[in-house]
């Protein structure tokens, strides 16, 4: 099993646990015990009121309720992989002139150092191999980012291909996807860079 899936189970036994402690504790709270009395001790019961330990432990199990509760909420979606997967079913299902204006899931990334002019250079064939095998639009905008010596934002891709932001938006998305470039935010745009 996953970590994740086991921290998910996890979670979820400790939200049933909590919420059965707490309903228990609400339903029958202790009775208080009173001793009153001039010539000796006369002792009633009072109703039914919390006693210090019974408000601790509803304390304590409406804390874990909630914590565990909001981890299974949205525990999730703090995962890049889960991130990426419903930002990209998200820009998928909107007609081309709304996905437009939808940033791609993986612009928010940033690891590792930009490409050099030299690494470029040195892998040129390499790289205008991998450019002859793939789709007319994935080849036009690879090829676009290969002629800029690996590093050119978006926002020039569009223009440099005549493509739809939301079609520049998609290829990139699938040349991402075979890792062999990679989108960085800068500013209010993407910069694009080669593998």
């Amino acid at each position: 099993m996953p970590p994740l899936q086991r921290r998910q189970l996890a979670a979820a036994a400790a939200f049933v646990a909590a919420a059965v402690v707490l309903a228990v504790q609400l339903i029958t709270p202790s009775p208080v015990v009173v001793s009153v009395g001039e010539n000796g001790t006369n002792v009633s019961e009072l109703g039914t009121y919390f006693t210090p330990e019974d408000v601790a432990v509803v304390a304590a199990a409406a804390a874990l309720l909630g914590a565990s509760g909001t981890y299974l909420l949205v525990g999730d979606s703090s995962t890049p992989d889960a991130v990426n997967s419903t930002a990209s079913a998200a820009t998928a299902s909107l007609p081309e002139s709304d996905s437009a204006a939808v940033d791609s899931p993986a612009s928010e990334r940033s690891s590792g150092p930009e490409p050099s002019d030299d690494l470029v250079e040195t892998r040129r064939e390499e790289l205008e191999e991998t450019a002859r095998r793939l789709s007319t639009n994935e080849r036009a905008v690879y090829e676009t980012v290969l002629d800029a010596e690996g590093t050119l934002p978006q926002t020039e891709i569009v223009a440099g291909t005549e493509f739809s932001k939301a079609t520049v938006s998609r290829t990139l998305d699938t040349l991402e996807s075979k890792d062999l470039l990679e989108r960085r935010r800068r500013g209010m745009g993407n910069v694009v860079y080669l593998r």
